[in-house]
């Protein structure tokens, strides 16, 4: 579970690559976290986790955009109403591109 404490330790890179495996390791792991707090522990302490995914969610986002051959501004997609946060998804499903294709530097 490396992929894991990467998630905190690159909350603020927004350089680089995020490959869809570990973006989605990630994302389903958070989900289960955000579900078990908020059943087991207080609203404080889901509160308090849910804020502190927000940084390292973005800059993961970003990375995994960038890892799809994308410019980082496609993660404002998500703004689009009804259909942008399902426009989003389908980015992040896409296979890694070409690190010569890729806007990631």
């Amino acid at each position: 579970m490396n992929f894991y404490p990467q998630f905190w330790t690159r909350a603020f890179d927004f350089q680089g690559r995020t490959t869809r495996i570990d973006f989605w390791k990630i994302f389903f792991t958070n989900l289960i976290l955000g579900f078990l707090l908020s059943k087991i522990g207080n609203d404080a302490v889901y509160f308090i986790f849910a804020v502190a995914s927000i940084c390292p969610g973005i800059a993961m986002n970003v990375r995994r955009i960038r890892d799809t051959g994308r410019a980082w501004p496609w993660i404002f997609i998500s703004l689009v109403p009804l259909i942008g946060f399902l426009w989003l998804v389908w980015i992040e499903c896409q296979p890694s591109a070409d690190r010569e294709s890729n806007h990631s530097g």
